[in-house]
């Protein structure tokens, strides 16, 4: 694969988080009910597992000068948040069962 395009493809995926996360937050803070903010907050768990997957491929420089392709410890990041964000979307789901929204 082309590195020009991997650079490209990923600088462009970052510029697609950071914007999904802007609109996350936007829908926890001004969320007309909880159910809402919940959802909101489970979608922002996801999109910081992409960062984490993006920034393990994202190009980095270690000190000898050698540019390293892959880092695993960013992906060991993305399951432990995958597992921890799933398990309090299922504490939150419990926590709001059974009550009424009028939103």
């Amino acid at each position: 694969m082309n590195a020009a395009f991997l650079e490209g493809f990923l600088e462009a995926a970052m510029l697609v988080l950071v914007l999904g996360s802007a609109l996350c937050l936007y829908r926890i803070a001004r969320g007309p009910s909880a159910p809402d903010r919940t959802v909101a907050i489970d979608i922002l768990g996801t999109l910081m597992v992409a960062f984490c997957s993006v920034m393990a491929l994202w190009p980095h420089a270690q000190a000898d000068g050698k540019v390293v392709r892959f880092q695993e410890y960013f992906m060991i990041v993305a399951i432990a948040w995958a597992l921890t964000s799933f398990i309090g979307t299922l504490a939150l789901a419990k926590y709001l069962e059974g009550r009424s929204y009028d939103a």
